[in-house]
């Protein structure tokens, strides 16, 4: 059995995950509407990510004897008014992903708890990609898209994204 607090992290850590997934879907929505099909699945794929991890907690805390809780998902409430508006949201949506996450890993560490542990060192590497892409495609947008030429080329880019599952195993 795993701690109670790790626990109750890991329960509210699913909730996050889905909410992540809910807001990379409410992105990709957005970029739908403007017919910006690049940057649609971009964040399309994004939502898929973050489903699976929700999944893998959900698995974790299932393979460790533990119940798992879900709550609600609050729907997200961002509104954009350009192109350019989700992209900072998701990077700094993807550092409070990272800090919740380091936080169970702090909690695990306190009551040693080893195996959590090991399980979140895939999601502490995980999270500094998705940091690095999610900076990416600022650095990206900036340089490139302040044309509709290179808006159209950065688009296409986006497009050539692919879902692969995630390949921890529990």
């Amino acid at each position: 059995m795993l701690n109670k607090e790790v626990t109750k992290l890991l329960n509210e850590q699913i909730n996050k995950e889905f909410f992540s997934a809910y807001l990379y879907m409410d992105m990709a929505n957005y970029y739908a509407d403007n017919s910006l099909n690049g940057f649609e699945n971009w964040f399309f794929v994004q939502m898929q990510e973050e489903r699976d991890h929700a999944l893998l907690f959900r698995q974790y805390l299932l393979n460790n004897g533990e119940v798992v809780k879900l709550e609600a998902i609050a729907g997200p409430d961002k509104v954009y008014t350009n192109f350019r508006d989700p992209l900072p949201l998701a990077l700094a949506h993807e550092q409070f992903v990272t800090a919740s996450i380091n936080n169970i890993y702090e909690v695990a560490y306190q009551n040693k708890d080893f195996r959590t542990m090991q399980f979140l060192d895939w999601f502490i590497k995980e999270q500094g990609e998705e940091e690095k892409n999610a900076d990416d495609n600022i650095k990206k947008f900036d340089l490139f898209a302040g044309d509709p030429k290179g808006l159209y080329m950065l688009d296409n880019e986006m497009k050539a994204r692919m879902y692969t599952p995630a390949s921890l195993v529990l």
